[in-house]
């Protein structure tokens, strides 16, 4: 069955970076359009960063600059790059694709603190 597995997640100061990963199986990684989303506490679920199987790339405006998404069809692995990290973009992050459903991975915790 799919599995999404995140991790990299962790506690950092502002400015710093983390990169964050995401595990996927029981597909066929290389033909889908894979997604990050995270969820601030109180706050709804919203896209971070998306990326095609052409490897086309898109973000939304609240990280364009400082996040990158990637993808390792090889290893079956999507990437989130986070630089110049800010306390608001603490939040759980969770990596998606959409197949007979939409699937969500268990979420990795990130925290930017002053």
């Amino acid at each position: 069955q799919v599995q999404l597995v995140e991790s990299g997640g962790g506690l950092v100061q502002p400015g710093e970076s983390l990169r964050l990963s995401c595990a996927a199986s029981g597909f066929t990684f290389s033909s889908y359009l894979m997604k990050w989303y995270r969820q601030a506490p109180g706050k709804e679920r919203e896209l971070v960063a998306a990326i095609d199987v052409g490897g086309n790339t898109n973000y939304a405006d609240s990280v364009k600059g400082r996040f990158t998404i990637s993808r390792d069809n090889e290893k079956n692995m999507a990437y989130l790059q986070m630089n110049s990290l800010k306390p608001e973009d603490t939040a759980v992050y969770y990596c998606n694709v959409v197949g007979r459903r939409i699937y969500w991975g268990q979420g990795t915790q990130v925290t930017v603190f002053s």
